[in-house]
């Protein structure tokens, strides 16, 4: 079986647009990837306020958001990937919402 190894440069995040439905984030590179907020239910579940509330982390490969305990990279942004958090975990989250 032959096997290959693809190496991905990540470039960083340069900036971030959320609306009420989709997360747009701006690379250094360029590129703009956008993204349904569905992908990621914290913060479909979020007020404007808190997803407006995001940091760079990670040398600029990842985003943060502190009040709603949520980490998304670059890189799985790149590959299409939405939140893997749990039903469980999630549904934890949310309770503790009020």
């Amino acid at each position: 079986m032959l096997t290959s190894m693809i190496e991905l440069e990540v470039p960083a995040v340069q900036g971030v647009v959320m609306t009420d439905d989709t997360m747009t984030v701006d690379l250094v590179d360029g590129r703009s990837i956008s993204v349904p907020l569905a992908w990621y239910p914290r913060l479909v579940n979020a007020t404007p306020q808190e997803r407006n509330a995001w940091r760079i982390i990670g040398q600029g490969h990842g985003l943060h958001w502190e009040a709603l305990d949520e980490d998304i990279s670059v890189e799985n942004l790149l590959m299409g990937n939405g939140s893997g958090e749990s039903q469980k975990s999630f549904q934890q989250w949310l309770s503790k919402r009020g």
